[in-house]
């Protein structure tokens, strides 16, 4: 009975009609099933996902978020035949000659790739990624047959664009399928956080790097969230550490690493912060990092008239846009940024500020007859803060926001 509601629900969709997702959804076991059905648009799905829930967490209905959100949990790892001959055709079919040992079962798995650990001849231990086959190629046609699904009458509100959306969601996935790219990212890291005793950022092996393979030197660590037992002072300079970080990514670096999953951030044994998973960095203008300095001491000045001036030259609201919605957004971004205001450390293992957002932002989501879909470096840039927050929430830490602000505002 569940297979044939899922079975209906995915003819559904391939005939252009929008199935009862509800229907089928809603039961857990339902939506793995339907996730399934669209695995093998997991990459293109879930950077489409990532971009729309960041818009506002109500573009999508709950019951097809909910679907996205099973793809990464059930992407399989390669076979071990597939990894020897993706890396036979990466690296040649003399490619274990260079190692002394290579674990064939992955230490870490994503959308697009999965991690394995090795040593290397010369006693170098590495950490190596390597890409599934065929998602590089598959991209564009995956994106594409997202944008039919998602453009039947529907699924989202009336008049919303999402052309602008899936371009970049098309866009990010080859940067990120592109290895060579992402080994650029890491060395540029590497260099702007040279000397900085704080951070570690691992050394690429070019000479193992391709589009398909990246290769880098591996940093015995432990999961970030480990740090939740630790003592509060610890805690808060470990938060501390990260959010003066991504200030610098915008304001300094004029590049910013955009997926702040808490796998990408962890501990080694004497304290320090390894940063991993640089295929989502995006490049920062100057111009554009300009405006959010202004806007951000427009916020902490509390100075409506200049917010919403900044907002607009960023793209957080259209001219054409009802004068009441913008005033929503606005007030939003007010509620938003009041932990910034704070002289004193802000409590974030004790605040209750996403619930309180997602309560006020409910009139945004009823109004279902306007809908503006911001830049996507805005989308990416506030995945970054709020990834940041989440992980501040998950620690308890108490950070003073106001004092570390003060350097850039």
């Amino acid at each position: 009975m569940l297979g044939a509601s899922i079975s209906a629900a995915m003819g559904d969709l391939l005939r252009g009609r929008r199935p009862d997702l509800a229907r089928a959804a809603l039961n857990p076991g339902n939506a793995a099933r339907l996730a399934g059905g669209l695995a093998h648009l997991r990459g293109a799905a879930m950077k489409l996902g990532q971009l729309m829930s960041m818009e506002s967490n109500i573009a999508l209905p709950p019951e097809v978020t909910t679907v996205l959100a099973q793809l990464q949990a059930a992407a399989p790892a390669m076979p071990p035949r597939q990894l020897r001959d993706v890396l036979s055709a990466e690296w040649g079919a003399d490619w274990q000659r260079r190692f002394r040992r290579f674990d064939v079962r992955p230490i870490a798995a994503a959308s697009i790739g999965q991690v394995h650990r090795a040593e290397t001849r010369a006693g170098d231990l590495l950490a190596i990624k390597v890409q599934f086959p065929g998602i590089a190629e598959s991209i564009d046609s995956d994106i594409a047959t997202l944008g039919r699904l998602l453009r039947v009458p529907g699924v989202l509100p009336a008049g919303m664009e999402i052309a602008g959306l899936l371009e970049d969601a098309r866009a990010q996935l080859h940067d990120e399928a592109d290895y060579l790219r992402e080994g650029r990212a890491l060395e540029a890291f590497g260099a702007h956080l040279a000397g900085d005793g704080r951070f570690v950022v691992p050394r690429l092996e070019r000479d193992l790097t391709t589009r398909r393979v990246l290769a880098m030197e591996y940093a015995e660590s432990a999961p970030i969230d480990t740090l939740a037992a630790a003592p509060q002072a610890q805690r808060d300079d470990l938060m501390g550490q990260l959010i003066t970080l991504t200030l610098r990514e915008l304001f300094e670096f004029g590049q910013m690493q955009t997926d702040p999953n808490f796998a990408n951030y962890r501990l080694t044994p004497d304290g320090r912060i390894v940063l991993l998973d640089f295929g989502a960095t995006r490049d920062i203008g100057a111009e554009t990092a300009d405006r959010y300095r202004v806007l951000l001491r427009a916020l902490l000045a509390e100075d409506r008239d200049a917010v919403v001036a900044q907002m607009q030259a960023l793209g957080y609201f259209s001219g054409a846009m009802p004068e009441e919605r913008r005033a929503l957004i606005v007030a939003l971004a007010m509620q938003a940024s009041a932990p910034l205001r704070m002289e004193a450390p802000y409590d974030f293992g004790r605040s209750t500020l996403i619930t309180d957002l997602a309560q006020a932002g409910r009139a945004l989501g009823e109004r279902r007859d306007f809908w503006h879909v911001p830049p996507s470096d805005l989308l990416f840039l506030h995945r970054k803060i709020g990834g940041m927050f989440l992980l501040a929430q998950r620690l308890g830490a108490r950070v003073a926001l106001r004092p570390v602000l003060a350097r850039w505002a």
